[in-house]
C-alpha cells in the first residue's frame, strides 16, 4: 500500500479519499505483511524452533498496545504526523527529530531488506546470479516507479496487498490439504513437539534471539497513525488497529505452526521461504514457483511503498526544520531531486554491502530494520501518559509492552548476527543524538533553532 504523497505533510481535504473503519483494517494487513514475514520468519524458526509462535504472541500483543495508544492519541488530538507529531509535542522538538529521522532511517532499511529478500527470492529461478546484480535490477525498477508515481500504481498497490494475503492462505490451506493425505502427504508427517528440548530447540536464549523476528513481523503499525487521518469516523481508529492485528496475528501464528511443524528447524534459513521448505517435499511442483512469484510481488510492492514514504517524509522534515532546507527544494522532476538522491545513495549503500557480505546481509539489515521500528515504538509509549491523562490499566499495559520491546532489542546481544544489525542501529542513534547537541550549540549561539530543540 503506498503511503500518502505527504507524510506528515499538510491535510488531505479531498472527501472520496475518507476511509471506513474496515477498510483501514484490511489496508494496514497490506502495509505490515512484507518479506520480512514471508523470508525472515525462516530465519526465527532456526534460532528457536516451534517456539517461534511465542515470539510472534509476544510481538502482537506489544503491536496491540502500541497501536492502542497511538489509537487514543489521535482520537483526542488528530494529527497527520502521527508518532512524530506526538513526540515532539511530549518531549520538544528534538524528539520529534529523532522520532522522523529513525523512521526515516527504518524505512530506509526496511526498503534495503526488501531489496536484499527480493534478490534471494529471484535466485530460486537464477542461482548463479550474484545477489548484488539482481538487488541493482529491482533498486532501479523501485527509483522508477517513485519517478513515475502514477495515480494507477495506488490501485495496484491495493492488488498486491490481497496478493500478500493470498499468498499466505494458499500455503495454510495447501498445508491442510496435505495432512489429509493429498499431495502424498499424511498427517504423521507433521511433528507436533511434546518435550521443552522439541519447543525450544536452542533453549530460552534461542527463544529471546529470535523475539526481533517477531517484532519485525509486525512493523508497519505506524503507517496505521499516518493513515488514520483518512477515517470517516475518527474515533474508530482504535476498532480499525485492534481488528487488523488480530485478523494480522491470527494468520501469522497459523501459517508459522504449520511450517515449523513439516520439518525440523534447523532446515529452515535465510535463503528460501520457510513455507517453501516446509512443502518442499511433496507433490507440489508449482507451489515453489507461483509461491515465490507471489513473495516477489507483493515484497516489491512494500519496496516501492517504503521509497514513496522515506523520499515524502525527508521533504516534510526538510519543510519542518528538522531536515536541511535542500531535501524539500523542487527540481524538474515529480520528486524533489535532492531528497530522491539521498535515497538513491542509501540504496545503493545496500547493495554495495550485499556485494560485500551476500550471506548474512539480509539478517543484517533486518535486525537492524526491526530495532529502529520499535524504538519509535517506545516513543509512542513514552509520549501516551504526557498527553493524556491515561488509566492504571493503560499504564500497566504500557509497561509490559516497554518491557517486551526491551527483551526483544537485548535478545538481539545474544546472537552474534543479530549484533551486526543492533550496531548498525546503535550507531545511528549516536549519530542522531551528536547531529541534536551540535544543532542545540548553534541554536543557542544565533538563536536559529526553535526553542523546542
Amino acid at each position: 500500500m503506498e503511503l500518502p504523497a505527504r507524510v506528515g505533510g499538510k491535510k488531505d481535504n479531498n472527501k472520496d479519499s475518507k476511509l471506513k473503519w474496515w477498510q483501514l483494517s484490511l489496508i494496514g494487513v497490506g502495509c505490515t505483511i512484507g518479506t520480512g514475514y514471508f523470508l525472515g520468519s525462516g530465519i526465527g524458526i532456526s534460532k528457536t524452533g516451534p517456539s517461534i509462535v511465542i515470539s510472534f504472541i509476544l510481538a502482537g500483543i506489544t503491536a496491540m498496545i502500541v497501536s492502542e495508544a497511538l489509537g487514543k492519541m489521535f482520537v483526542q488530538d488528530p494529527q497527520k504526523g502521527s508518532f512524530r507529531s506526538y513526540t515532539k509535542k511530549a518531549f520538544g522538538r528534538w524528539a520529534g527529530f529523532s522520532s522522523g529521522w529513525v523512521y526515516w532511517f527504518s524505512e530506509m532499511l526496511i526498503s534495503g531488506s526488501q531489496l536484499t529478500a527480493l534478490s534471494i527470492l529471484t535466485r530460486f529461478w537464477f542461482p548463479n546470479v550474484p545477489l548484488w546484480i539482481l538487488a541493482s535490477i529491482y533498486a532501479t525498477l523501485g527509483i522508477i516507479v517513485v519517478l513515475i508515481g502514477t495515480k494507477g500504481f495506488e490501485r495496484v498497490e491495493n492488488l498486491f496487498a490481497v496478493i500478500k494475503v493470498a499468498a499466505i492462505l494458499m500455503f495454510i490451506i495447501l498445508a491442510i490439504l496435505v495432512l489429509f493425505g493429498f499431495f502424498g502427504g499424511s498427517k504423521n508427517d507433521f511433528n507436533v513437539p511434546t518435550s521443552t528440548d522439541e519447543i525450544f530447540a536452542h533453549g530460552i536464549m534461542g527463544l529471546w534471539s529470535s523475539l526481533i523476528f517477531g517484532f519485525y513481523a509486525f512493523g508497519g503499525i505506524e503507517v496505521m497513525g499516518i493513515l488514520s487521518v483518512r477515517l470517516q469516523e475518527k474515533k474508530e481508529v482504535v476498532k480499525s488497529t485492534t481488528v487488523m492485528l488480530i485478523l494480522l496475528t491470527s494468520i501469522y501464528l497459523i501459517s508459522i505452526f504449520l511450517a515449523s511443524g513439516f520439518v525440523s528447524h534447523n532446515k529452515f534459513n535465510a535463503e528460501e521461504s520457510p513455507f517453501a521448505i516446509a512443502l518442499a517435499d511433496y507433490n507440489l511442483a508449482f507451489f515453489p514457483h507461483v509461491f515465490n512469484a507471489g513473495i516477489i510481488i507483493a515484497g516489491f510492492s512494500t519496496m516501492a511503498a517504503s521509497l514513496f514514504a522515506v523520499t515524502s517524509m525527508l521533504v516534510t522534515m526538510a519543510e519542518d526544520g528538522d531536515a536541511p532546507k535542500l531535501f524539500a527544494k523542487k527540481g524538474k522532476l515529480k520528486v524533489p531531486p535532492f531528497a530522491l538522491s539521498l535515497t538513491i545513495s542509501v540504496l545503493v549503500i545496500s547493495i554495495i554491502i550485499a556485494r560485500l557480505v551476500p550471506d548474512r546481509v539480509y539478517e543484517y539489515i533486518t535486525t537492524a530494520a526491526g530495532l529502529m521500528l520499535i524504538y519509535n515504538w517506545l516513543f509512542i509509549l513514552l509520549s501516551f501518559p504526557k498527553l493524556m491523562k491515561i488509566t492504571k490499566i493503560d499504564h500497566i499495559k504500557r509497561y509490559i509492552a516497554m518491557v517486551f520491546i526491551l527483551l526483544a532489542i537485548f535478545g538481539t546481544v545474544l546472537d552474534k548476527n543479530n549484533r551486526m544489525g543492533l550496531l548498525v542501529s546503535v550507531i545511528f542513534i549516536v549519530i542522531i543524538l551528536i547531529v541534536i547537541f551540535f544543532i542545540r550549540r548553534r541554536g543557542k549561539g544565533k538563536n536559529e533553532y526553535p526553542k523546542g530543540l
